[in-house]
């Protein structure tokens, strides 16, 4: 009996001993979802060798009780990852894509191309450009019709002149003086705070426009939406969809996280309307720490969200949601040319006093008849 139980304890920290790092692992690299069904597995190899040194359950109806033990402790880990498996099911619309796809020079077929050369070029003192990553396609073109042929890696900001960081991070780097141009939408008051506490003067240079846009499941009823049922919305003081016109669901409204152009557009949009809290995620950081963050947007039923159009339509290019109209009109490049779309604005070629000399005839250049044809060809608006 002695020697049963010591190989017992013997089997359990073998199993601690291979498993234990993979548990680590997970932590690590944040994937805490698994940790359950881990230890699940663990415990099942354990119990599967005391159940079989057992003699109770070596006969038929013993190794049912067995199984079902087994299998209890199985499903029991396998429900901590259930939840996770399920949101991951649903796309994040605003997640990322591969700006490789857009890198200058490399003949990919993404970017806008012009008619003729371009008459200005730039071989030296190249400008440091960062922006907001709906924006590099276009800043990219520009790149390319500009700058010397090279290699301008847009997510190795230490090396590439010509990156995309996302707003956040490119005003941040612009007010520190680590590059020369952004494309971004106009600051947050956080960005302009900054700024000011630093002496530095924002100057915008307005160089296209573009439509902020709300966008839900393409399965939703709801086609469109007044400015003031959105401002409802997100105060909190509009719960179900059944309220716009839509079916009998709760509205699971997403915002974006603070800083980012389209929740600076977003807080500009909803004026002196309270703000509800956004929703929230506990995300896994390094060494298995937890940090919390604004939850992306997934694309349940009853979900909405907002970005920009360009980003939505031309990039992302998912047919399972759909733009709102917004007071009756649809958010197209005719409606943004008319102005007839209520949420139009311009975006920036956004500078802070940098000494590079060809920053000045560089933007002069991008709002000329040359430079706005790219702004068209990519899918913006020009500037009048």
């Amino acid at each position: 009996m002695f020697g049963r139980v010591m190989m017992a304890l013997f089997i359990g920290v073998a199993i601690c001993f291979f498993g234990l790092p993979v548990l680590f692992i997970a932590a690590l690299n944040g994937d805490l979802h698994f940790i359950g069904l881990i230890v699940a597995a663990m415990l099942s190899v354990w119990l599967l060798y005391i159940f079989s040194d057992i003699e109770l359950y070596k006969k038929p109806k013993g190794k049912k009780i067995a199984a079902g033990i087994i299998g209890l402790c199985l499903v029991i880990g396998a429900s901590f990852s259930i939840p996770h498996f399920y949101k991951q099911s649903f796309a994040e619309v605003d997640g990322e894509v591969d700006l490789y796809e857009y890198e200058p020079f490399t003949d990919s077929g993404k970017l806008a191309q012009p008619d003729a050369p371009s008459s200005f070029k730039i071989e030296n003192e190249l400008p440091k450009l960062d922006g907001a990553t709906a924006l590099y396609p276009l800043y990219a073109a520009f790149t390319e019709a500009v700058y010397p042929s090279g290699q301008y890696l847009p997510y190795d900001p230490a090396f590439s002149k010509v990156v995309s960081t996302t707003t956040p991070e490119a005003y941040d780097r612009l007010i520190e003086g680590k590059v020369d141009i952004i494309f971004v939408a106009g600051p947050s008051s956080g960005q302009i705070k900054k700024a000011e506490n630093l002496g530095v003067e924002l100057k915008m240079t307005p160089v296209g426009r573009e439509a902020f846009v709300f966008f839900v499941n393409s399965r939703n009823p709801v086609d469109g939406l007044k400015s003031e049922e959105i401002k409802g919305i997100y105060s909190g003081d509009v719960k179900n969809w059944s309220d716009v016109g839509g079916k009998n669901d709760e509205i699971r409204a997403f915002q974006r996280p603070v800083d980012s152009g389209s929740q600076t557009t977003f807080l500009k949009f909803m004026e002196d309307t309270p703000v509800q809290e956004p929703e929230i995620e506990e995300m896994a950081s390094g060494m298995g720490g937890i940090i919390s963050e604004v939850a992306s947007y997934r694309n349940y039923k009853n979900a909405i969200g907002y970005t920009f159009r360009f980003f939505a339509v031309d990039m992302v290019q998912n047919d399972k949601i759909k733009l709102l109209a917004i007071d009756g009109v649809e958010p197209t490049i005719e409606t943004i040319r008319s102005d007839e779309y209520p949420l139009s604005s311009e975006f920036y070629a956004v500078t802070a006093g940098s000494d590079n000399p060809n920053i000045e005839a560089f933007i002069d250049w991008i709002v000329s008849e040359e430079g706005q044809e790219l702004v068209e060809r990519t899918g913006f608006v020009s500037i009048e």
